[in-house]
């Protein structure tokens, strides 16, 4: 079998989107993932496809990224599920519309004018099932939604159609360089190829502390619940500002509520527990600012296994120890709008050694400096 020019370590979304740029670009490509694509944080978020609140250093490339959203059936041959009926999050008190204020002015002081600050009347119109309360909201009116796990085959399917190669259910246990190649030890066998990247997820930091190069990762499981249908309510996606939310309900009348409350994962086992506690919180957000959902039926609840770094951004790059290695990991239960953006961004770095968008805030040498192998 001919030697791989790439080899990505974890099939989640951005693992297939980073090969199938490069698939595009002509390199060959092999993905490995231990389980099946998309088994875990890409397959079970909550599809939420926002510029919307980012992180500053976050807001170029989630900008980028809506671009090839908004032409996703061009790029994939699939349109993902995706809907842009815009997301808002809202105001309850005067000072949490301050709050939001203040942050639009700071988007737009860095040169973007995707955030828009709406007053209560227009929140009314916008959603309509809003608790009278709400005083306000921000509003990004291209923004939306997709479904994740379609989305994440649809990567796939597409790489694999211009050459890529996935195997799936077998980990990796080892690396190692020699003679100008990675040498990639799995449970099945090993593998090779002059280059890596690792996109691994929650499990990411095993495979940069192979690399000498270790983070502080830490491995969350992000709690979501869903109702039985319910007549049509609501198109936008929702969040709040004083309390963590995410709100959306789907074609078929189901809603969806997340929005940040964690279970307790075990990466090891696959294994995921939930706060009932939790989840109750967040229902009873629900029932504060969407009166409508007060008669709702809760049907299932989950929760999927994250990577979150300390400061809530991802490490997206080169490897600052090793020779021909790239990463694109720890996404803090945020990374899947940034997906089709960050496998073009690898993509390019491993193919010309360089990216116009504005990478360094997600170097990894931001923590710990390691010592180079």
């Amino acid at each position: 079998m001919t030697t791989p020019d790439v080899i990505v370590i974890g099939g989640g979304l951005h693992g297939c989107s980073t090969a199938l740029h490069l698939a595009r670009r002509g390199i060959q490509v092999l993905v490995i993932e231990k389980d099946h694509v998309g088994r875990h944080a890409s397959g079970v978020n909550a599809g939420g496809v926002r510029r919307l609140g980012r992180h500053p250093a976050e807001i170029p490339l989630s900008v980028a990224s809506m671009e090839l959203w908004h032409a996703i059936r061009d790029l994939v041959d699939d349109d993902c599920g995706f809907e842009s009926h815009g997301q808002v999050k809202v105001a309850e008190t005067e000072a949490e519309l301050e709050t939001l204020r203040r942050r639009v002015e700071e988007v737009r002081t860095l040169g973007f004018t995707h955030e828009e600050l709406i007053g209560q009347d227009e929140l009314r119109d916008l959603v309509p099932a809003t608790s009278p309360h709400c005083v306000g909201a921000i509003v990004c009116r291209h923004d939306g939604a997709a479904l994740p796990f379609r989305t994440t085959l649809a990567f796939k399917r597409k790489a694999e159609s211009l050459g890529a190669r996935f195997i799936e259910g077998i980990r990796v246990t080892g690396l190692r360089r020699a003679a100008g190649h990675w040498h990639v030890e799995t449970t099945d066998g090993a593998h090779e190829a002059p280059r890596i990247v690792n996109t691994a997820g929650a499990w990411a930091h095993q495979v940069a502390a192979q690399l000498g190069e270790p983070v502080p990762l830490e491995v969350i499981a992000p709690m979501l619940m869903i109702s039985a249908p319910m007549a049509p309510f609501l198109k936008p996606v929702l969040g709040a500002t004083g309390r963590p939310l995410s709100f959306k309900q789907f074609i078929n009348g189901t809603v969806l509520i997340g929005g940040g409350h964690r279970g307790r994962p075990d990466p090891e086992t696959n294994w995921t527990d939930l706060d009932f506690a939790a989840l109750a919180i967040s229902a009873r957000t629900v029932w504060d600012l969407f009166p409508v959902m007060r008669g709702a039926q809760i049907v299932r609840a989950w929760a999927g296994i994250e990577a979150r770094m300390p400061d809530d951004i991802p490490v997206i790059g080169p490897s600052r120890t090793s020779e021909n290695v790239w990463h694109a990991f720890g996404f803090s239960a945020h990374g899947f709008q940034l997906g089709p953006v960050v496998g073009a961004i690898i993509a390019e770095l491993i193919a010309t050694d360089r990216t116009n968008l504005p990478i360094a805030p997600f170097d990894i040498a931001r923590f710990d400096r390691p010592t180079s192998l």
